[in-house]
């Protein structure tokens, strides 16, 4: 499996409503990105970053791969799993999808390059 499956640190629910603690560590950079249905956005990979997501909303398929091992995901609100370096990741949107993306460096690396990589 090239892609881990995670859970949030802590959840609390109640009439009120509920909190959800992603990660309480371990990341430096968080995004919030939004995607419409019939988009593809990806295509590449990181060598220096771990990029986790959680799936506030919306429904996609996720393909990975690297060398020869290639698997197709459907991912959908809340899940919420890691793609490690060096695996190449895109998305296909289905809904209207709202994520938090997860960097464990930062995208921004020294200079003007950036951890973002293509075939």
């Amino acid at each position: 499996m090239l892609i881990t499956y995670l859970t949030p640190d802590f959840v609390f629910e109640n009439d009120a409503g509920s909190l959800k603690q992603l990660v309480h560590d371990g990341w430096k950079q968080v995004n919030v990105i939004t995607s419409r249905p019939g988009s593809v956005r990806g295509g590449h990979y990181h060598k220096y970053n771990q990029e986790g997501f959680y799936v506030v909303k919306g429904r996609f398929l996720l393909t990975v791969w690297e060398t020869e091992t290639r698997e197709t995901y459907e991912m959908k609100e809340g899940d919420m799993f890691l793609i490690p370096p060096y695996v190449f990741h895109t998305f296909e949107y289905q809904e209207e999808t709202l994520l938090v993306s997860m960097y464990s460096e930062g995208v921004e690396r020294f200079g003007n390059e950036k951890d973002i990589w293509s075939i």
